[in-house]
């Protein structure tokens, strides 16, 4: 097994784990939520889920740029409420705000081991927004 098949059997059973987890203990991440955010428990279940088949999906060769897309998505959609969370501190758990602030920075990494687990995603993303042609502008 190469390192890039190990992390992303790491990273798939991290998203289940973590996805699997929202359904345990529900109220840690209903707590998290800013309250801005409406149906706090369809949020939950929803991101949840979505983490738990983004986990399976990474497995699976014919779904993993999918799910790669999914799980960058989910994660840049779940940033607003780590920053919430950051800012206000975390309802009923005891954590240090340095903690909270230092958990920022994971979603780059997240972000960054998703990448690296589907080989050609980048590219993929990349090619979504082509170049904009040069302006010609007349000299003086």
């Amino acid at each position: 097994m190469n390192l890039r098949n190990l992390s992303r059997y790491l990273l798939a059973a991290f998203f289940i784990v973590a996805g699997a987890n929202h359904f345990r203990d529900p109220a840690t991440y209903l707590s998290m939520m800013p309250p801005w955010l409406p149906a706090h428990g369809a949020l939950n279940f929803i991101s949840g889920a979505s983490e738990i088949a983004g986990g399976i999906g990474l497995l699976i060769a014919r779904t993993r740029t999918a799910a790669a897309l999914g799980l960058l998505l989910l994660l840049v959609a779940i940033f607003p409420a780590n920053i919430h969370i950051a800012l206000n501190g975390w309802p009923g758990m005891d954590v240090p705000r340095w903690v909270l602030w230092a958990r920022l920075p994971f979603q780059l990494l997240f972000i960054g081991w998703v990448l690296l687990s589907c080989p050609g995603l980048a590219g993929k993303i990349c090619s979504l927004f082509p170049p904009r042609p040069a302006r010609n502008f007349p000299k003086p």
